[in-house]
């Protein structure tokens, strides 16, 4: 379920604000997106894994949590994101 290291890297690369940017929210926000719907299509076969739906709720979350601090920072960025990576508002 983790991501592999060349999806990794396709995801930073596409959403890096400077070169070696990997840590601001859009890059942390876009590797959770691929996380958590990889997450749900294994959910869909596997009903009954629970410890994996707990991670699931959490990756949720958490992207909450950023999607609502870059708002209040920035909300143009966050726009652009939530555009980018087709969030609903």
């Amino acid at each position: 379920m983790a991501l592999k290291k060349d999806k990794k890297i396709k995801i930073i690369k596409s959403n890096q604000i400077h070169e070696s940017d990997t840590g601001s929210p859009e890059v942390q926000i876009s590797l959770l997106t691929e996380k958590i719907a990889r997450l749900s299509d294994h959910l869909k076969t596997h009903k009954k894994d629970n410890h994996s739906r707990r991670g699931l709720l959490q990756m949720v979350n958490k992207r909450r949590r950023l999607l609502s601090y870059l708002k209040r920072k920035d909300e143009e960025r966050y726009n652009s994101v939530s555009e980018k990576l087709e969030l609903s508002k």
